[in-house]
């Protein structure tokens, strides 16, 4: 629309539909207007907003429309866009002119500026970093605006850019020292003042966070046996000599010397299944001219509680990651060599690490508290693996967890875990002996383990 057309009912709806969706907070307003001077409609919005409204010379116009409770700064703007118009809010007063005149404006306020600026005389300043790295800085606020490639290097690790725009004036310039991690300036003193501020607020003291971790590792076992050992001997001597006992040597003896104990057993069943030895025992022996009988019961329990507690501790700067070692590498020999070719196999000894680890990257909220992303890790040595003609290679168990978690100040929080648990039953016995009830238990022995 030219700007002294009139303004039909249909283009201020296009006009309303696409300023719909601003929030606006001014007062509501009722208008409802035909052909009515747009100059006439801002001075009705200017006292229902008691604001002072200037109007350019060239908003010229009529507009008719039909608003009913709405925000008079809504109104202003579905007529403003209506009629092409714009405008600039400066305090109190509201400048509304043509687009084009407001562009225009603006622009050679921007050349005047601008002017100002390559006429004002530049200034140096040597700004000391103190917690941060020059380079880093350097590099943030040259690339953030898509220049440094037309820089320079100096010697002494020092970095220079030419800026267009952004942080710096046209003749601005930033070197970067990185021997004295220091950066120089120069531009005009407006710029510099603005540098100063912009770096005062990147350059300052990172918080520091304690992390402390428990990796407790607890064991209970408990183990049950019960056991017996059960032998008869008896011999006698006539047309035909008859010996029982519990094996073919142990007859023999009875022939030749008589009865006498440990002849072997027929039953040896002792309490060694899941414990090392019984706790206690029982036996009887009868012993006659020509007979032996020989009982034995054994029993044990064994209880154990075990509580393993590693503590590591770090204390790490803002997004910094930590890493905390403590172990041992442990030696062992792998072959190479010794093929088809007819080498002979070459030795070599390789080292595998064993450690106990803590590695954490904190970053510290705005509300105060930390978000942890870390890794803890825990070896140990089971075993060493016997390799004939190769000497042993170790056996490790792992126990590793990497995770990531939000936690306050001073809290403590459990980050994972593993629960094992083994429970094993074992009957050893006599066939159908040891199923005999009551006299049966002589000929079996029953384990039982949980872990």
């Amino acid at each position: 629309q030219a700007a002294t057309g009139a303004v039909t009912a249909r283009t201020v709806a296009q006009a309303a539909a696409t300023v719909a969706a601003r929030g606006y907070s001014g007062r509501p307003v009722t208008f409802n207007f035909q052909d009515v001077p747009v100059r006439t409609v801002l001075q009705l919005i200017a006292e229902e907003s008691n604001l002072n409204v200037v109007a350019s010379d060239t908003v010229q116009g009529s507009v008719t429309l039909r608003l009913v409770n709405v925000p008079w700064d809504q109104a202003l703007d579905i007529v403003l866009r209506a009629k092409g118009l714009d405008k600039r809010r400066d305090g109190g007063v509201i400048w509304v002119a043509p687009q084009p005149e407001l562009a225009k404006f603006e622009q050679e306020k921007e050349d005047a500026r601008i002017a100002l600026e390559e006429r004002e005389g530049l200034v140096t300043e040597y700004i000391q970093i103190n917690y941060h790295n020059a380079e880093a800085i350097f590099k943030a606020l040259t690339e953030a605006k898509g220049i440094g490639n037309n820089g320079n290097s100096g010697s002494g690790g020092a970095n220079g850019g030419q800026r267009e725009n952004g942080f710096l004036s046209q003749r601005g310039m930033i070197v970067a020292d990185e021997r004295t991690n220091t950066l120089m300036i120069s531009d005009i003193p407006k710029k510099i003042a603005q540098m100063r501020e912009l770096i005062a607020v990147i350059d300052r003291p990172v918080g520091k966070v304690l992390i402390e971790g428990r990796i407790v590792i607890a064991s209970d076992t408990f183990a049950r046996d019960l056991g017996a050992k059960f032998g008869i001997q008896g011999r006698r001597i006539g047309d035909r000599t008859q010996a029982i006992g519990g094996s073919l040597d142990g007859n023999s003896s009875i022939i030749n010397n008589g009865i006498v104990t440990n002849q072997g057993l027929n039953v040896n069943l002792p309490a060694k299944t899941y414990t090392e030895s019984p706790a206690g025992a029982i036996a009887y022996t009868l012993l006659g001219a020509n007979f032996s009988l020989d009982v034995e019961l054994s029993a044990m329990q064994e209880e154990g509680r075990g509580e393993v507690v590693s503590n590591p501790r770090i204390v790490t700067a803002n997004q910094r990651e930590g890493v905390i070692k403590q172990g041992k590498e442990i030696g062992y020999v792998t072959i190479s060599g010794g093929g088809g070719a007819g080498g002979a196999p070459t030795a070599n000894v390789q080292f595998k690490e064993v450690l106990l680890e803590l590695k954490v990257t904190p970053t510290i909220t705005q509300d105060n508290r930390v978000f942890l992303n870390m890794n803890v890790k825990k070896d140990e040595v089971d075993r060493m693996l016997e390799v004939t003609d190769f000497g042993t290679v170790p056996i490790i168990n792992r126990r590793e967890i990497n995770t990531a978690v939000l936690v306050d100040d001073g809290q403590t929080v459990v980050i994972g875990g593993v629960y094992e648990f083994n429970d094993r039953s074992s009957v050893a016995k006599v066939p159908f002996l040891g199923d005999v009830p009551f006299l049966g238990n002589l000929f079996k022995k029953r384990g039982r383990a949980k872990d």
